[in-house]
């Protein structure tokens, strides 16, 4: 599965012939698109869901947007928030923020402009989640991405471009289980990942050598039986 199959996208809207053309809009952009119709629906979808992003409609029967929105923040989720209204008022828009919303559209407004926002927020999920350069892991090892250097034992071991682009891949993607198919689509960049080969594992078995405290046991590159693998590094 390709790393844009993966975004998923909420639609918290009470307007129904809105809520299609949004819901068709970002189909078509290449997102995965969901739609419910009030605020209590839209806090449970995104308990039950936990997509990638919410659009929002502040003017909900029910349960305000801004309720819904409060709610997320207050249960300590971080899904990125873009508000949708109809109410252009300062104080209004204020308020969404400082309850936790990350960007904003005022009615009406276009199906690209909805697109433009949206993969504007993706933009900076990949830039939260992005790796540091230097990486410092459990054991006292230290990972050089831009040098493509491990420094461990008082050794220096060096990284292959293919290893350290895996090692990016798993940490950007570490809130999910990256399968060997995300893998030779968005790494390897295979056409198809309908392919005979171990090169996946193979490169997997070479980077834990390199940065597992103990590759025996891996505690880092975690795998996930019958699915692929996790990252996972301890606060």
């Amino acid at each position: 599965m390709s790393d844009q199959a993966q975004r998923t996208v909420l639609v918290v809207e009470d307007e129904e012939a809105l809520a299609v053309g949004l819901r068709d809009a970002l189909l078509h952009g290449g997102f995965e698109a969901t739609v419910v119709g009030d605020g209590v629906q839209g806090l449970e979808a995104v308990r039950t869901q936990q997509p990638d992003l919410l659009v929002l409609d502040l003017m909900l029967p029910g349960m305000s947007g801004l309720e819904v929105l409060k709610a997320l923040r207050a249960e300590g989720f971080r899904t990125r928030v873009l508000i949708v209204t109809a109410l252009a008022d300062e104080e209004d828009l204020l308020r969404g923020f400082q309850a936790g919303a990350d960007d904003y559209l005022t009615k009406p407004f276009s199906p690209r402009e909805l697109l433009a926002r949206v993969e504007a927020q993706f933009r900076r999920v990949e830039m939260d989640a992005a790796p540091p350069e230097m990486l410092q892991l459990p054991g006292g090892i230290e990972v050089d991405l831009a040098r493509l250097e491990v420094h461990r034992d008082g050794q220096v071991l060096p990284l292959t471009p293919r290893e350290g682009d895996i090692l990016k891949y798993l940490i950007r993607h570490r809130d999910r289980v990256v399968t060997r198919d995300d893998l030779l689509l968005d790494v390897w960049h295979y056409q198809s990942a309908n392919v005979e080969t171990r090169t996946v594992d193979i490169h997997i078995v070479g980077l834990r050598r390199k940065v597992e405290p103990d590759p025996a046991q891996p505690s880092l590159i975690q795998t996930v039986r019958g699915k692929g693998y996790r990252w996972h590094e301890s606060a």
